[in-house]
């Protein structure tokens, strides 16, 4: 996961809307099924969902009230926490 990138797809959401991150996580999640793909491409594609599947729970945290900085900490707190055990 990468902070700046998902602090980027975070700013896309609040300018935007959710729903269109949402359909390309579908479109890249498809894209993995395709036989014609590299193990390292399949890596980025991956990479790329991970971090905005994690710019979504950052952003439904801010919609329930917690504050942008606290959201993110939280969300890097528990996934070096998944790391480290």
């Amino acid at each position: 996961m990468r902070l700046p990138v998902i602090k980027h797809v975070l700013s896309f959401i609040e300018a935007n809307d959710e729903d269109y991150v949402i359909e390309t996580l579908e479109t890249l999640e498809h894209l993995t099924e395709s036989s014609h793909l590299k193990d390292e491409e399949i890596d980025v594609i991956g990479e790329l969902i991970s971090n905005m599947y994690g710019a979504i729970e950052v952003s439904k945290k801010m919609s329930s009230g917690v504050a942008k900085k606290e959201a993110l900490n939280e969300f890097m707190s528990r996934v070096i926490g998944s790391i480290d055990t």
